[in-house]
């Protein structure tokens, strides 16, 4: 999933840390707002590059509220740098993150097994996100509309098409832990039931529906 770097930007608030990167879409980058509330100054770790996932260069609550995204495949790293937010902000850290536990609820593990596997182990818990960040902890689904135009799995939940493009795939990264033969029988059956109009009895009523409540969810914790 792309970064949320720009997420209060996109929102109608202001930039943070001076770099400009691809932020989600405009409706997800909505809910994070939202959630960031009326804070004056926010911590982004993502725009700030070097940071590391040591100590951060900051007092005990510096910022009003942090947000991040937690997408690190590496687990213990991405929860050391939630303590260290949770450390250096006085009120919500916002977490824009994977639910492990909802991941193989998505249609792609009809077709792709593996690759949800390997996307369900790369999150940690919520569980545990909530531990580290400590205090009163409220986690939410994020509605991902039909016409997602991120670029994570999920955002092409009623448009199936769209993942037999390697493009599109190769934005997700879980794809690339898995071989060719995993991507080629996806690629083989979800082409044949898109043709027999079996992924369409299974899963036809996704095109119509307008938003999806899938893995993505928001965790805003305060202390």
């Amino acid at each position: 999933m792309t970064t949320v770097s720009a997420a209060r930007h996109r929102a109608g608030g202001s930039p943070r840390g001076g770099t400009s990167r691809p932020g989600p879409d405009e409706r997800i980058a909505q809910v994070v707002a939202e959630a960031l509330g009326s804070a004056r100054t926010v911590l982004d770790p993502d725009a700030l590059p070097g940071l590391g996932t040591t100590r951060l260069p900051f007092g005990d609550g510096r910022f009003d509220a942090a947000m991040m995204l937690c997408n690190a495949p590496g687990v213990p790293d991405a929860l050391s740098r939630l303590g260290e937010l949770r450390r250096v902000t006085r009120g919500p850290v916002v977490v824009l993150a994977t639910d492990p536990s909802r991941v193989r609820s998505f249609w792609l593990d009809r077709y792709a097994p593996e690759v949800l596997a390997v996307e369900a182990r790369r999150h940690p818990p919520i569980a545990d996100l909530t531990a580290v960040l400590g205090g009163s902890a409220e986690v939410r689904s994020v509605p991902v509309p039909l016409d997602c135009t991120d670029t994570f799995d999920e955002a092409y939940y009623g448009r199936p098409e769209k993942l037999l493009d390697p493009s599109a795939r190769q934005a997700g990264s879980a794809w690339s832990f898995v071989d060719d033969r995993v991507r080629e029988e996806f690629d083989t059956t979800l082409r044949r039931e898109l043709r027999s109009g079996e992924w369409d009895e299974r899963f036809g009523h996704l095109r119509r529906r307008p938003v999806y409540e899938g893995s993505l969810v928001i965790v805003r914790a305060v202390p």
